[in-house]
């Protein structure tokens, strides 16, 4: 199992970047959440096995059409215990 905080920043906010990671992430099995920030960013926790988040993780540097990544920031973290992928609200 792994678990990873990151911090995605380009153009990832009113792009469905959100809604495409959240789908994206149920599809592969990954647990966890996404949420925008007010500062523009995106926040997201990814729980699950390695290769899967690993995967998530590479497919976010692409994301959704219209999507222009810039820097994804990474920290391993504490695992989701709840199932599932949620989308929070802006903090």
């Amino acid at each position: 199992m792994k678990s990873l905080h990151l911090r995605i920043t380009g153009r990832v906010q009113g792009v469905w970047y959100r809604r495409w990671t959240a789908t994206t992430a149920r599809k592969l099995g990954v647990n966890g959440w996404v949420r925008n920030r007010s500062d523009g960013s995106v926040e997201a926790v990814f729980s699950g096995p390695e290769d899967k988040v690993d995967e998530l993780l590479a497919r976010c540097w692409q994301g959704p059409e219209n999507a222009h990544v810039e820097h994804i920031e990474t920290h391993l973290t504490e695992p989701v215990l709840e199932p599932g992928f949620a989308q929070r609200d802006t903090l």
